[in-house]
C-alpha cells in the first residue's frame, strides 16, 4: 500500500533534528521509529500512531481514531488517525507527540553485531573406486574379412584344358553323325516305299492294257 508523499514531507519536517529518527517501510507503508521503536507512520493519507496500551483507550476516545484493524483484528496500543483529524500541523504533532511519549518509554534498542560463523570444512572421504570386469565381446567376421578367408578355387592345368576341349568336340562330332546317319536312313527308307509303289503301279497299267 502507498504513502501520501505530502503527509510523508509533513511529518519529516515535524520529525526533523529530533535524534534517533529513522525511516522504515512497515505495515504497507512508511513508518517512523524513535531509537529503534515504531512511534508513528503512515499508510495511504491516514496516520497510525503507536500509543502503548496504557494510553490506548484515551486514544480511541479522540476525534477521527479508530482501532487499527488491517490484520482483521485490533492490534492493541495502536491507532489509526484519519485524514480530517490531521489536517492541520497542530493535529499531526498532537499525534505524533502521543507516539513520541510511548516510545521515550522504552529502552533504545540496541543492534546486535552479527557474528560470522566460523566455515568448517568438511573432510572429502574419497569413494573407493570399483573396477568393473571387462566382458570381451565376440569378434564378427564382416562379409569382406569372410570372402578373403574362403579358399579361392583352384585354376585348372593345360593339359586338363585340353582334355575337356577335346572331349567336348569329339562329343559334338558324335552327335553330328548320329544325325547325318538317321538322316540317311529316312531318306532310304521313304526311296525305298516310292520304288514299291511304282512297282505294283506297273502290271496293273499292263492288264489294262490287253483288256
Amino acid at each position: 500500500m502507498a504513502y501520501d508523499d505530502t503527509l510523508a514531507r509533513r511529518a519529516r519536517t515535524l520529525l526533523a533534528g529530533r535524534p534517533g529518527i529513522d525511516e522504515r517501510s512497515m505495515f504497507g507503508g512508511l513508518a517512523f521509529l524513535d531509537r529503534g521503536h515504531m512511534a508513528c507512520g503512515l499508510v495511504g493519507d491516514e496516520l497510525m500512531v503507536r500509543v502503548g496500551e496504557a494510553a490506548y483507550e484515551d486514544a480511541l476516545r479522540q476525534p477521527h481514531a479508530r482501532p487499527m484493524d488491517f490484520t482483521g483484528r485490533p492490534l492493541k496500543g495502536m491507532v489509526y488517525v484519519g485524514k480530517a483529524g490531521i489536517a492541520d500541523e497542530a493535529g499531526l504533532r498532537a499525534w505524533i507527540e502521543r507516539g513520541l511519549a510511548f516510545t521515550s518509554t522504552q529502552p533504545p534498542k540496541v543492534a546486535k553485531p552479527k557474528v560470522a560463523k566460523p566455515k568448517v570444512a568438511k573432510p572429502k572421504v574419497a569413494k573407493p573406486k570399483v573396477a568393473k570386469p571387462k566382458v570381451a565381446k565376440p569378434k564378427v567376421a564382416t562379409s569382406s574379412a569372410a570372402q578373403s578367408k574362403a579358399p579361392s578355387p583352384t585354376a585348372p592345368s593345360p593339359t586338363a584344358a585340353r582334355s575337356r576341349a577335346s572331349a567336348v568336340a569329339t562329343a559334338k562330332h558324335e552327335k553330328l553323325a548320329k544325325l547325318a546317319k538317321d538322316t540317311a536312313a529316312a531318306k532310304a527308307g521313304a526311296a525305298a516305299k516310292s520304288s514299291a509303289k511304282a512297282g505294283a503301279a506297273r502290271p496293273a497299267s499292263r492288264a489294262k492294257a490287253r483288256a
